[in-house]
């Protein structure tokens, strides 16, 4: 009987001494106990080093799929003779012998003794195989272990999105720590020089002037432009030094106040440096999500969810509140409008984009990004072409919403009277359907997208047309009782009426009404005359 067995080393083929000591199965494990034992049982036949650890992780790779490759193929063929084509050959996996049954013709034994086999020969490997110390077995078997991890994960050092989570983080506190050194520098030396905190504005030009001149009396001898970039500031800097209404510091407190701000300096140069590496790093892992929404907004993103794949994970209606997490479940508490927007609120897109149209251009935005993480997080490319055609995608959906043109429900513009697809002009008319225009007919669409215009200008009219109606039936009504009284009827326009009329018609059934009230006295004198007669 032969065995074969899978090395980090290379491929081995043992020859099976005592084929009488496998009927006992039970006991097998005891032939193993010690190396003389195991080398009277098994002996080394043909051996067959791997080159490197590429060709150790395909074979490998080639054994945990079942597949028979080319290098197993071959060293079976060499070291199997034809007088030992009858002989069974002991295989660990059923299925990879079931292949070289196939192709070689070879008779395969699997089950319960092979099995007792491999195992005694995985304890007394080092001492069966010679050439190979036990150390350099486990260094191979370790190699292997972590490249064919690698391959499995597809694993790329390039793709480490840790690197990203604690750079971004180290980022935000290097601006929290820069602002309240730059702050406390400030103040400190305001008391000596007051004057400077209003002519320098910027916390790293202030600290480097600390730091190189010291006392407000060296302002006058030093040359600034270096540090300030401008001749009228810094002419304003040595006028302010020579009448400063500042108090006078010892050495002592000037060398702990340049301490300080020597450490703001050193600070904003390591944070320019981080911002860099920050940068590179967003390009390599998520090249299309920094395209459609910058390296700081994309690595705050990143960070928030865990990493890339966490991020990949969620929808877009997630990515786009990503952030708001405690306004969104106090809106959901209070039954209020939930946010429209986390940190993707930030990204140069929405900054663009009117307040009016912010929460619009956030979820388009939102739906773009969430298929460039997809990618990649999940691409093996690291083409960007999908990410630039998404931002130009979003910026024309930004150009529709500011110019105000109606769309379809497809995505093409309406009422485009230039010949390049590009935006067109507003036409309020056509929007309205009033006049000629550049528009186009509303009524022959099926389904369209009224524009904020034309809705709004509707719903006017409607409103208006209620209101008159309402006053024509009240004052229909109130002339009505009038007129019944003296038996006159009054009409009354119901689609425009006046209030002119209006009143006209009031005064004239008060009129009839105190001419009723004066004829009745004369009818009664009438009657009582009627009857002394």
């Amino acid at each position: 009987m032969l065995l074969l067995f899978e090395t980090p080393a290379g491929y081995a083929l043992f020859k099976v001494l005592k084929e009488s000591k496998l009927q006992d199965v039970e006991n097998l494990w005891k032939e193993f106990e010690d190396p003389e034992k195991a080398s009277s049982i098994v002996k080394l036949k043909a051996f067959r080093p791997f080159d490197g650890t590429a060709e150790a992780v395909a074979a490998a790779s080639d054994i945990i799929e079942s597949n028979l490759g080319k290098e197993l193929k071959k060293f079976l063929k060499k070291s199997i003779k034809d007088k030992e084509m009858s002989e069974q050959l002991a295989v660990a996996d059923h299925k990879l012998g079931g292949l070289i049954k196939d192709k070689l013709g070879l008779n395969i034994a699997t089950g319960e003794i092979a099995s007792e086999l491999f195992r005694g020969v995985r304890t007394q490997l080092d001492s069966l195989l010679t050439g190979l110390s036990d150390s350099n077995l486990k260094q191979m078997q370790l190699g292997l272990s972590h490249s064919l991890s690698r391959y499995k994960l597809k694993f790329s050092a390039d793709k480490v999105d840790t690197m990203i989570v604690q750079a971004i983080g180290l980022l935000d506190e290097l601006d929290k720590e820069i602002n309240t050194y730059a702050m406390r520098v400030r103040e400190w030396y305001g008391w000596h020089f007051p004057e400077l905190v209003k002519i320098v504005n910027d916390n790293v030009q202030y600290a480097k002037l600390v730091v190189r001149v010291g006392m407000r009396t060296g302002f006058k001898s030093q040359d600034l432009s270096d540090i300030l970039g401008d001749d009228a500031v810094e002419q304003s800097v040595k006028e302010s030094a020579e009448i400063s209404m500042g108090q006078e510091i010892s050495e002592n407190d000037l060398a702990s106040i340049r301490s300080l701000a020597q450490e703001v300096v050193d600070l904003a140069a390591y944070r320019i440096n981080l911002f860099e590496y920050l940068k590179n790093r967003m390009h390599a892992i998520a090249p299309n999500l920094t395209i459609m929404v910058g390296e700081l907004v994309g690595a705050r993103l990143i960070a928030h969810a865990g990493s890339l794949l966490n991020l990949a994970k969620h929808p877009a209606s997630t990515i786009q509140i990503l952030g708001a997490e405690k306004a969104l479940f106090r809106a959901l508490k209070t039954k209020h409008d939930t946010p429209k927007y986390g940190l993707i609120y930030h990204a140069s897109l929405i900054g663009q984009a009117q307040p009016k149209h912010k929460g619009k251009i956030s979820r388009v935005l939102a739906a773009k990004t969430a298929l460039a993480i997809r990618v990649d997080a999940m691409g093996d490319e690291t083409d960007t072409s999908m990410g630039e055609e998404a931002r130009s995608k979003v910026e024309f959906r930004l150009r529709q919403l500011e110019g105000g043109h109606k769309t379809s429900l497809t995505g093409g513009m309406r009422g485009s009277s230039s010949g390049n697809g590009g935006p067109a002009k507003y036409d309020k008319k056509a929007a309205l359907g009033e006049g000629e225009g550049d528009g186009y007919n509303e009524a022959s669409d099926m389904v369209g997208v009224t524009t904020e215009v034309g809705s709004a200008e509707k719903k006017r009219k409607k409103k208006e047309k209620e209101k008159r109606k309402r006053e024509s039936e009240g004052a229909g009504a109130e002339e009505g009782g009038m007129g019944a009284s003296n038996g006159q009827a009054l009409e009354i326009e119901e689609e425009t009426p006046s209030k002119k009329k209006k009143k006209k018609s009031k005064t004239e059934a008060s009129t009839g009404a105190e001419e009723e009230e004066e004829e009745s006295p004369k009818k009664k004198k009438k009657k009582d005359k009627k009857k002394e007669k």
